[in-house]
């Protein structure tokens, strides 16, 4: 069975929010840096899809995609699309997640390849985003045309506390307006 990718709206992310708290929560216990801390249980995944998410999707000011095999969630990526009135010619990846049992079969490729779409579709002439530096998704990102704007070191606590990493600003400037 094909993997495919799906916009997710509000009622989509509702009826799959068990799905997408286990891809959150699991792969930030895997070791993902994605603004959460180690161990994450279900619950506080739960709430940030529900709280956080949700509200800004059904709102119109972000945009979820969503992998899926036949109908099991595999990953997941986030357009922000809600920017400054000086800025509304951008948007900005966040939270570009595949489970760890999924990883390595091209789903991030896909979903990057999908929201970059999605972005050129809406009028966006940049995309941009932030990940550890030196993380696999760096060199995924760069492959899709990604750029380095600058890295930031000590940025962040891994997920598991025990360092800092720094993270890589990237962007890819999509067609004009």
């Amino acid at each position: 069975m094909g993997i495919h990718i799906v916009e997710l709206d509000a009622t989509a992310i509702t009826q799959r929010l068990t799905a997408l708290s286990h891809i959150l929560a699991d792969s930030v216990n895997a070791g993902a840096s994605i603004s959460f801390m180690s161990p994450m249980t279900y619950g506080h995944a739960s709430q940030f899809w529900s709280q956080n998410v949700l509200p800004e999707v059904a709102a119109g000011r972000r945009i979820v995609l969503g992998a899926l095999r036949g109908d099991e969630l595999l990953g997941t990526v986030q357009l922000l699309t809600d920017m400054p009135p000086n800025q509304t010619h951008r948007g900005e990846v966040a939270k570009m997640i595949v489970h760890p049992d999924a990883r390595k079969m091209g789903i991030g490729r896909m979903l990057m390849g999908h929201v970059i779409q999605k972005a050129d579709e809406l009028g966006k002439s940049l995309v941009t985003l932030d990940t550890r530096t030196g993380d696999i998704a760096e060199a995924l990102y760069t492959s899709l045309g990604f750029e380095i704007a600058g890295m930031i070191p000590d940025f962040a606590w891994d997920p598991d506390g025990k360092a800092r990493h720094s993270t890589t600003y990237m962007f890819r400037q999509l067609s004009p307006c």
